[in-house]
């Protein structure tokens, strides 16, 4: 057993030598443990990563752990960690059970491998994620047993920063705002005592990532891509308070870093990237984006990317309006896709169909949507974007585009109130938003188009507090303030328009909106 020791003593040492000299920067944390050094280098790398989200990379270093020392548990606690997303949706038992099994049969055996009580507490609490029962009870579980390792070590700044994603986690994909400001409250302690703590800054933006909570995560969007700035997802994560907050500038830059540093294709980084430059102005930049993305995807390529193509292609759609453009009849293949993803692709299909008078087309995508919606009512659908709510809303846009087509207007202004409604009383969005026409920016242009500029400014003024800075409601607002004669507020929107469009392509028509608005 001596023998064995010093061996893998002397080959861990070996192993981690160029590691010193390569390691990725990646925040710094104070994580200590029973194992041996060079297994505690490898750990440690883990649970850097793991803090980040970069999963794959945190479970080979903590398998990279195990290989030095194979009864280091708190090796396997880490590998079991990196097969939960709690904030996206996303878990693998038996990946996870695989790696638990290695370090032991039972959770007795394995707990009798932990070198400490505080050891022993971590891997109750990992087994507890991944007992047997539904995913929601196992998540309380488990928040609740990183409590009591809270309690029972106060010091342990990796318990409370764990405490806190697994808060975040209790509410699945959906925004719960005392779960997130219970955990906001936790890592803000920790992010004021260490300033470099990954962990600490990442979980702050995930409990502030929307537009009404943003402005306090802001500090910690600042800070994060600098402490870690070899990990992709921290450079993207910074974005959801950017994003939050309207900030396109940043929200380009940053995710052109995160998809510089994994593979090119559509995916979260290059969808938020294509996203920014359509705020811009930059719509033609945004087309080669999107080319490019199509590009790059793998062969074959897994069913999300190519819902991420549909989205990416959706928004610039959408907001570009060039119906006839060649990517509108691009066939995209989303079997196997997310129910939103579908929706999505659905929707603009048939929104485009309509934008061209193709009403049969049109009514065609609509029977399909409620199809769609029917199914993930009933809970057919998977637990990560299966949003009936969100596919209510799609449908009744275009239920109302289809009515307004008609000429009945009363009929369409109906429908569009009534997807109003319905996007007020969904969780608030943190990205690129699934209703790819957001229902008050809809019901804005419809109000204006009637003449009926009061309520269209009230209308784009609503949709510019669920999404700030978004360009179209911008524009829509300074020429729904123009017409009613409210000059202050018009100033105020173009003001912030011409700073968002401030390098925006020749093809957006500014001179044009100015000449709408009464300034030219």
């Amino acid at each position: 057993m001596i023998v064995r020791r010093l061996l893998s003593l002397l080959l861990g040492s070996v192993l981690a030598a160029p590691l010193t000299a390569q390691a990725p920067r990646l925040g710094t944390i104070s994580f200590p443990t029973s194992g041996s050094p060079p297994a505690q280098e490898r750990f440690i790398e883990g649970v850097l990563f793991l803090h980040s989200f970069e999963y794959e990379s945190a479970a080979r270093a903590f398998r990279a752990a195990q290989e030095i020392e194979p009864d280091f548990a708190m090796a396997y606690w880490g590998e079991a960690m990196t097969y939960n997303h709690p904030l996206w949706g996303q878990w693998d038992d038996s990946a996870a059970s695989g790696a638990l099994g290695r370090l032991g049969e039972t959770p007795a055996a394995r707990r009798a491998k932990a070198g400490t009580e505080r050891e022993r507490m971590y891997l109750e609490a990992v087994e507890a994620l991944w007992a047997d029962g539904p995913k929601p009870q196992r998540d309380t579980a488990y928040a609740e047993a990183m409590e009591r390792l809270v309690h029972a070590f106060p010091d342990d700044d990796e318990a409370r920063a764990f405490h806190a994603l697994s808060l975040l986690g209790l509410s699945g994909t959906t925004r719960v705002f005392p779960s997130y400001m219970r955990a906001a409250a936790v890592a803000g302690e920790i992010f004021r005592d260490h300033p470099d703590h990954p962990g600490a800054a990442h979980y702050l933006i995930h409990s502030f990532d929307d537009p009404i909570h943003a402005p306090l995560g802001l500090p910690a969007a600042r800070a994060y891509s600098g402490i870690a700035p070899d990990a992709a997802h921290a450079q993207h994560m910074t974005t959801h308070i950017f994003l939050a907050l309207g900030m396109w500038d940043e929200v380009v830059s940053q995710n052109t870093i995160a998809a510089d540093l994994t593979h090119w294709g559509p995916g979260h980084y290059t969808a938020w990237l294509g996203y920014g430059l359509l705020q811009q102005g930059k719509y033609d930049g945004a087309r080669e984006h999107l080319e490019r993305a199509r590009g790059e995807m793998r062969t074959p390529p897994p069913a999300g990317q190519r819902g991420y193509l549909a989205s990416m292609r959706a928004h610039w759609l959408v907001i570009t309006e060039r119906w006839t453009d060649p990517v509108a009849s691009w066939e995209i293949d989303l079997t196997g896709a997310g129910a939103v993803s579908r929706a999505i692709d659905t929707f603009v299909v048939g929104w485009a169909a309509l934008q061209t008078g193709n009403a049969a087309a049109a009514r065609t995508r609509l029977a399909e949507l409620e199809s769609m919606r029917a199914t993930a009512a009933e809970g057919r659908e998977g637990a990560y974007g299966g949003n009936a709510d969100r596919i209510a809303v799609l449908a009744t846009e275009l239920e109302a585009g289809l009515s307004l087509a008609a000429g009945d207007t009363d009929a369409g202004l109906r429908a569009l109130r009534a997807a109003a409604r319905m996007e007020d009383g969904l969780p608030l969005e943190f990205g690129p938003p699934d209703i790819v026409k957001p229902s008050h920016e809809l019901l804005g242009e419809t109000l204006l188009g009637l003449g009926r500029a009061g309520e269209a400014q009230t209308a784009f003024e609503r949709a510019l507090a669920l999404a700030p800075n978004r360009a179209l409601s911008l524009a829509g607002l300074a020429r729904a303030a123009a017409a009613a004669g409210n000059a202050a507020a018009r100033d105020r929107a173009l003001a912030t328009l011409r700073e968002t469009w401030d390098e925006a392509e020749a093809g957006i028509a500014w001179a044009e909106l100015l000449t709408q608005v009464g300034m030219r």
